[in-house]
């Protein structure tokens, strides 16, 4: 089995976006809570080879590992939900500072409208560090949710703006798939750091505050060079 992604999910500009590629590649383990390692960024369209086992998957190139999936439990507990008008308000103080090979990305980037998700998330006034942004379920599927509680998160570890992180790992469970057109609200925490790893949590909120998806990130900042 082999799967392309097409150059419209790309979060750098070279390659898919960490989260919408981890959510593909998880759709392939059987288990409520999902953990993905990248390994390698993932390619855009070209054809990549899905390996399965039990409890696992592997994405690879050829002979090389992009990714690799597993059945994990997921150690993070969510913040409070936060409101739709407040998150609105939190996006409105959204920061576009960072690396520009992140500008066109498909969650955060700057996109034609129905693109992208659009999703802009700014700091939440009272509850700092916690970031929120509103999003509108435009398109659904598990790889789209895996998409949308990603980029927060980068936005949380502490950078202005963006910053140049990149997503290292990521593990997820989506309790419910939001509707076609369903208001939710995006959340992103920090959860501390270790040399050049940057920890954060993300969650996926209804708009009456259900709990519809959760993860722990691993952020990496890239060596200097």
């Amino acid at each position: 089995m082999n799967v392309t992604f097409p150059r419209r999910f790309r979060g750098p500009l070279t390659s898919v976006n960490g989260g919408y590629a981890a959510g593909r590649l998880a759709a392939f383990v059987a288990a409520d809570a999902v953990e993905v390692t990248l390994r390698l960024p993932p390619p855009l369209e070209r054809p990549l080879d899905v390996r399965q086992g039990i409890g696992s998957a592997s994405l690879l190139e050829g002979d090389a590992v992009v990714a690799e999936a597993r059945a994990a439990e997921l150690d993070v507990d969510p913040p409070a939900p936060v409101t739709r008008a407040v998150a609105e308000e939190a996006a409105a103080r959204h920061v576009r500072i960072g690396d520009p090979v992140f500008g066109e990305c498909f969650v955060c980037g700057a996109r034609p409208e129905d693109d992208g998700l659009g999703i802009y998330a700014g700091p939440v006034a009272g509850r700092e560090p916690v970031y929120a942004a509103p999003w509108v379920a435009s398109e659904t599927g598990q790889e789209v949710v895996w998409a949308a509680i990603d980029c927060p998160g980068a936005y949380a570890v502490g950078a202005a703006g963006r910053g140049n992180v990149v997503l290292g790992r990521m593990t997820a469970q989506v309790h419910r798939m939001p509707d076609l057109a369903e208001q939710c609200v995006v959340v992103a925490w920090p959860l501390g750091e270790d040399g050049r790893k940057l920890f954060a949590g993300t969650a996926l909120f209804a708009d009456d505050g259900e709990l519809l998806a959760l993860a722990r990130q691993t952020w990496i900042t890239p060596r200097a060079p």
